[in-house]
């Protein structure tokens, strides 16, 4: 299933609906091109809503962290929303659970920045 990025305003912080699988190829490359052009555009708080991704590989995760760092770099962030049980324990494993901001509440994501 093809990686299908949604990205909509919720006040100050841009929403990133994500659906599909995170990996190498068109999905990462798609993360990629989708968080470069919100940090062109000036959107530096952003959540990546990530209920209906049910797969990410090394590349998917390595493009979340490129990503948390092309944000940070603009003095932004970039927190998780909504993981699966699979992608939830793909962060623990590879330790980035600590890394990342991540929420299962919407309205609790967007006031925390």
């Amino acid at each position: 299933m093809a990686l299908h990025l949604t990205p909509r305003d919720s006040g100050l912080v841009t929403v990133v609906d994500a659906s599909g699988r995170i990996t190498l190829g068109d999905g990462s490359a798609m993360l990629r091109k989708t968080i470069r052009q919100l940090i062109d555009e000036g959107h530096t708080k952003i959540i990546l809503n990530l209920a209906d991704v049910d797969y990410i590989d090394s590349s998917g995760i390595g493009e979340l962290v490129s990503g948390y760092t092309a944000v940070r770099s603009k003095n932004g962030e970039l927190k998780l929303l909504h993981l699966t049980k699979k992608v939830h324990d793909l962060l623990q494993i590879t330790k980035l659970f600590t890394v990342f901001e991540v929420f299962s509440d919407e309205g609790t994501a967007v006031r925390s920045f």
